[in-house]
Formats: structure tokens, C-alpha cells, sequence
């Protein structure tokens, strides 16, 4: 996907939504004390994720709040202390604005894209969860359709970022991801909880390089087209 984006596929990418969540962990108390919640447990991804494809966050506002009061953990009821419902935008700069659903607050969400990326030439939607993806969908106004590209490796665990890591060590190589990306990540889930609880944008002061793949061997992907979902 980072690949289509940055060759110009969709053109320039003005808005983004991202999705991740479900009802919560029956275990784990820590989830809902001071310094867990959903935000920091799935919002992750999706920051990041959206970081990945869109570059720097300048500016954050947000929602985030205690949706349900108590929760049973581990047979128990125990009162949550911690965020598990949330609403956030993300101001990149030049017009470029996303905007993420995350919580402990959703039962499911059907098939809806983990990431959708809506470019002022075409749309690309992330298949499946942004930790777990099945692939990704195309539309280009050119082509007038929508393309599948199916996913390259269904077996690829999200642990299997170690493994990468490893590999980039043993090959005294820079990761794909940057330490400085997930940096900034935690600045700006921070930037979040301190705009809901003050109730203004925050600014965003680091920064990040952006992905590189150029030192990385990848998979190369066809795409299969399907029908338009219009007609």
C-alpha cells in the first residue's frame, strides 16, 4: 500500500479514517487502570499505521472517555480508571485531516476497512485490521474500477516485526519503521488524552523519516480486478 500511495496510484491523499476496537479484555485488570485503556492498547495501531502512510501529525483534537464505569475482570467487577472510548482527529498539515474510532466500546464492526485512504484521484481501503491485514482494495478514477491486491503473505504474524528487527541488526541495516515514528506516535496519544481533557487542539512539535524500503527485499503483488461495487 505504501508503495501504490507514494507512487502517486491515488493521488494526493486529503483524508483518512481508521477503525480498531472491540468490548474489551474479561482479563488483564491493568487494561482499565491508569496507563492502559483503549487508546494506548488499540488506537496504536491505527496512529501509527496512518503515520506510516500520511507522515508527521502537526496538530491533534479529541474525545476520549470512560464510556462504561465498571468492568468484570477475571470473574470480579473492578472500577476502570482508564480511557475506553475515543474519537480522534489528526491535522497533518496542508489540508491533510484522519480521523480514528477506537474503543473497548464496540461489539463489531462488520467489514469495514481498517484504514481508508481517499486520495483526490482514487481511494485505498485496508482489508481486515492493521495489524492483521487481508490485503487491500484500489479505486482510481481512471480505471473506473475497484482492484484487488490480495495479501502476500496470509501466514505473516504482527510479532514477526522482531523478526525483522533482528534481521536489520544482523545486517547492520536501518528498520523499515523508525525509533523516531514510534516516538511521535506516543506524543501524539498523549497529545489526545490532553485535548479531551482540556478541551482544545494540541500541537505536535517531533517528527519523523519517513519509511524506507529501499535496503528491504518485498513480495511482489498483482492485482486482481474485481467489478465495480456501483453497478
Amino acid at each position: 500500500m505504501h508503495a501504490r500511495l507514494t507512487s502517486g496510484a491515488i493521488g494526493d491523499v486529503k483524508l483518512a479514517r481508521a477503525l480498531y476496537g472491540w468490548s474489551g479484555p474479561s482479563w488483564g485488570e491493568w487494561f482499565y487502570r491508569p496507563g492502559g485503556g483503549a487508546l494506548f492498547d488499540l488506537g496504536v495501531y491505527n496512529v501509527t499505521s496512518l503515520c506510516g502512510f500520511l507522515g508527521s501529525v502537526r496538530r491533534v483534537t479529541a474525545l476520549v472517555g470512560t464510556a462504561v464505569k465498571e468492568r468484570l475482570v477475571n470473574g470480579s467487577p473492578m472500577k476502570s480508571e482508564a480511557d475506553d472510548n475515543a474519537q480522534v482527529l489528526l491535522d497533518f498539515g496542508d489540508e491533510v485531516y484522519a480521523a480514528i474510532t477506537t474503543g473497548f466500546t464496540i461489539q463489531k464492526y462488520g467489514r469495514a476497512p481498517a484504514i481508508e485512504l481517499y486520495g483526490l484521484s482514487g481511494t485505498m481501503n485496508m482489508l481486515g485490521d492493521d495489524w492483521a491485514p487481508r490485503g487491500f482494495e484500489e479505486w482510481r478514477n481512471d480505471g473506473g474500477c475497484w482492484e484487488l491486491y490480495d495479501e502476500t503473505d496470509p501466514n505473516w504474524p504482527w510479532s514477526d516485526g522482531v523478526n525483522h528487527l533482528v534481521s536489520c541488526i544482523e545486517q547492520g541495516l536501518p528498520s523499515v519503521t523508525r525509533p523516531e515514528q514510534a516516538f511521535h506516535v506516543l506524543e501524539v496519544m498523549l497529545a489526545a488524552l490532553q485535548s479531551a481533557a482540556e478541551g482544545r487542539a494540541i500541537e505536535i512539535g517531533s517528527e519523523f523519516p519517513a519509511p524506507d524500503y529501499s535496503r528491504h527485499a518485498w513480495p511482489h503483488i498483482d492485482p486482481r480486478r474485481l467489478h465495480d461495487r456501483s453497478s
